[in-house]
């Protein structure tokens, strides 16, 4: 396995920036409706989600790493 690079990492987020940007300026109401659904939700559906989230990404960046 080759070293995760730091400029890899700023990447990422600066990708992960851009798309939530993008979201927000393109539809503002569904994102605030998507929050307050967000709020709704317990905290284990959230928790199970994010780790889901994190698990899927990990293997992306494997996959196309590798």
């Amino acid at each position: 396995m080759g070293s995760f690079a730091f400029a890899d990492l700023l990447i990422g987020v600066g990708v992960l920036f851009v798309l939530e940007g993008l979201i927000f300026a393109a539809s503002p109401s569904w994102m605030r409706r998507a929050m307050k659904s967000a709020l709704a939700t317990p905290d284990n559906v959230l928790r199970v989600v994010g780790i889901v989230s994190a698990v899927l990404g990990l293997i992306l960046i494997w996959v196309v790493r590798r």
